[in-house]
């Protein structure tokens, strides 16, 4: 297992890794929208903190060697369903044509009160 690590996410707020690679897959915490500058959270509204978690989990991605047309699954965990279709906009525009499996529910609550949070589990190319 390889730990990722990159400054350009925010780091683990607890006892957990921002991702892990193992057996050629990278597997992300989940991301909130907490700038990884200043470690505050974006503003409180869908649209700011949806684009600041596909920013944080791009960063990940790309730590890793990946992109988003390598993502084979994510999860969205939303504070409220109604949220839905404007998550679903900014996450389309987020992965282009990429078209990952994706499980989207709603939970009581968040991290840090979040409106979302992203988690995704990525096959990372070969390096052959």
């Amino acid at each position: 297992m390889q730990h990722v690590k990159t400054e350009h996410a925010p780091a683990a707020i607890g006892p957990y890794s921002q991702g892990i690679i193992a057996n050629g897959f990278l597997y992300s915490a989940g991301q909130i929208a907490l700038d990884p500058v200043s470690g505050k959270m974006a503003e409180s509204e869908i649209v700011a903190q949806t684009d600041r978690v596909m920013q944080n989990l791009q960063s990940i991605l790309e730590s890793a060697g990946a992109q988003w047309g390598d993502v084979l699954k994510t999860t969205v965990y939303l504070h409220d369903l109604a949220d839905f279709p404007t998550v679903n906009e900014i996450y389309g525009r987020w992965i282009g044509d990429a078209r990952p499996a994706r499980s989207t529910v709603q939970v009581a609550a968040l991290p840090r009160g979040a409106l979302i949070e992203i988690d995704l589990i990525a096959l990372l190319p070969s390096s052959d």
